[in-house]
């Protein structure tokens, strides 16, 4: 297993006046292009995200799974939401074995927000608004490394009622069990992470597993299955999993950047008619490619070929 640093961006200029530190907007461009192209992962460090508050979600999120069971059930998923936002918990015949809450940006009209310990919809709520402006931002910068015309992705994706927060809890691995998460690639545009002390995330990088060395400032960020499609193959939608720890258990959020559910998705002309190359995929609405995937977690296949993911919609097969 390799162990290495993963690209690092810093954010800072990004955060400034325009015109303070073009050359640090444009280093930072340089290292999320690269790590888009090649890997679909990457780290940013000075991102905006307060790391006081990204230590306190922790530990109000520690807090909430460590109530009995029956207290987390009273956040369970409103009937009629989009996905099944609220706490909930793998299958048991998955092989994963973490518990999860699943949360809408505030103004959702399906959100379920815990309402103890009483602190945890503060948290998550302030969480939301600054991990927008960050997307934001990453988002404009791989439309400009992707050399679509400005602002294109911005207004391909403008509707914010379908990003996600989760926060996870993932048990001790035990003598025969140490998958957290199975191997996998997000099926949205990008994604960001932060973990606790104990770690477990790993990224696939050539072949191999890097492992992410835990760190309370840095944010992780990996390019979803929608971008890979759009460029037809130019951004890398990037695999990762979780491993658990012996006698720890792990601690996590992920902020899911999405598009509109009823968005279509299609490799776009700048890499496919302009260009005179096939297509790779075929199109598709958001949210008939986000429910299949979510069927490969409430009814985990019994064999492995018959997980859905983005080859579902390949030319090629």
């Amino acid at each position: 297993m390799e162990n290495s640093r993963i690209p690092t961006a810093d954010l800072s200029p990004f955060l400034r006046k325009e015109d303070e530190d073009e050359d640090g907007r444009k280093k930072a461009s340089e290292i999320i292009g690269k790590a888009c192209l090649e890997y679909g992962f990457f780290q940013v460090v000075n991102h905006g995200v307060p790391v006081e508050l990204m230590k306190k979600a922790l530990l109000v999120s520690k807090e909430f799974f460590g109530y009995p069971l029956e207290r987390k059930l009273e956040a369970s998923p409103l009937p009629g939401a989009p996905l099944p936002a609220g706490y909930g918990r793998q299958p048991e015949q998955s092989p994963d074995k973490n518990e999860f809450l699943m949360m809408f940006p505030p103004d959702s009209t399906f959100n379920v927000f815990p309402t103890n310990p009483q602190s945890f919809s503060e948290v998550v709520k302030e969480l939301f608004s600054y991990f927008v402006k960050t997307a934001s931002i990453v988002e404009s910068i791989i439309n400009d490394c992707l050399g679509l015309p400005p602002n294109f992705l911005t207004e391909y994706n403008n509707d914010r009622k379908w990003d996600l927060m989760s926060a996870f809890r993932y048990p001790p691995a035990t003598e025969l069990e140490n998958v957290g998460l199975r191997e996998h690639k997000d099926v949205n545009c990008i994604t960001f992470v932060f973990q606790d002390e104990v770690g477990g995330l790993e990224l696939k990088r050539d072949g191999r597993w890097v492992p992410i060395t835990p760190d309370p400032t840095t944010l992780v960020v990996n390019v979803g299955d929608v971008i890979q499609v759009l460029s037809n193959d130019r951004c890398r939608s990037a695999s990762h999993r979780v491993v658990r720890q012996a006698c720890k258990e792990r601690h996590s959020y992920a902020f899911f950047y999405n598009i509109g559910g009823d968005k279509w998705v299609e490799p776009l002309a700048e890499f496919t008619r302009e260009i005179k190359e096939p297509p790779k995929y075929r199109g598709f609405i958001y949210k008939d490619y986000l429910q299949l995937r979510m069927r490969n977690k409430t009814h985990p296949p019994s064999k492995p070929q018959d997980v859905i993911n983005i080859t579902y919609y390949s030319t090629s097969t």
